[in-house]
């Protein structure tokens, strides 16, 4: 179980690779390469040919969840690469808004990706097998609704607009070495619950690390505390964030979890 990751977008740059608000990581896996989110534009192409990585040698992509600044890069994805399918969840559709005031505003995903590209997409249903150790699962933490009413962010339905609950959300996990490692972009749903929902679905097995963004940069201090206390809690071994963790919640979380917790940037790699 060799597993190597690097970090191919985040919002820090590193030298002469560049960063946006978005989030693209690969994951070695064995003799695979598994491209997790495709930032917020073409940018992930051009830090992959810094980084020397062969876009088209990319074996499956995995869509975290469904907004832009992890899907938009999709479109340059397909043009570069003519084998790889795009794994999303099956809830997945054109239809996330972020509320301010009383004005909506579509963050979703590309509003033509499914239809154009309808023969590169598999819908992933359930606890879903990708390939021996690799595995994406779903959230299964009741009442996420309620997050979605307090980050302002809704999705448009025939019958209106509702909060939105992330179940377009998932998570990568990996068996390693050490245990099971657990990607999870924006973890929408809650870093704490993600960790609770992977430790239930895998009972028999150690859950390692956890990587991604936290959605903190709009949270008080406070707040940055209770969910770095409830990470601690979980007796996770690692964890590795940025994205929309940002730098000033980063800080708070390293008071909590001290040296079991690594800051991500553009050009990170990682072994597991």
């Amino acid at each position: 179980m060799n597993t190597k990751l690097t970090i191919i977008v985040d919002n820090t740059s590193t030298g002469l690779l560049k960063g946006e608000w978005g989030l693209s990581v690969l994951v070695e896996y064995n003799d695979k390469k598994i491209l997790v989110d495709a930032g917020a534009s073409d940018l992930f192409l051009k830090n992959m040919r810094g980084l020397g990585i062969e876009v088209k040698d990319i074996d499956y992509g995995v869509l975290s969840h469904a907004h832009y600044d992890h899907a938009n890069g999709i479109p340059a994805f397909f043009e570069n690469n003519d084998k790889a399918g795009f794994y999303i969840r099956d809830s997945v559709d054109a239809n996330c808004y972020g509320k301010k005031f009383i004005f909506r505003k579509y963050i979703g995903i590309p509003r033509n990706l499914l239809c154009n590209y309808r023969d590169r997409i598999i819908m992933a249903s359930g606890d879903y097998k990708i390939m021996d150790g690799v595995y994406l699962i779903p959230h299964k933490t009741k009442g996420l609704s309620d997050i979605g009413k307090r980050e302002s962010m809704y999705r448009k339905t025939s019958a209106g607009w509702i909060p939105d609950d992330f179940s377009h959300e998932q998570s990568l996990v990996l068996e390693t070495e050490k245990g099971l490692l657990i990607i999870n972009s924006c973890s929408h749903g809650g870093a704490a619950n993600i960790i609770t929902e992977i430790r239930e679905t895998f009972p028999e097995k150690h859950v390692y690390g956890l990587i991604g963004g936290f959605h903190l940069y709009n949270k008080s201090d406070e707040e940055i505390h209770i969910v770095g206390k409830k990470i601690r809690d979980t007796g996770i071994d690692y964890v590795c964030t940025g994205h929309c963790t940002e730098k000033h919640a980063y800080e708070i979380l390293k008071e909590e979890l001290g040296d079991r917790l690594e800051k991500m940037m553009v050009g990170l790699k990682k072994e597991f």
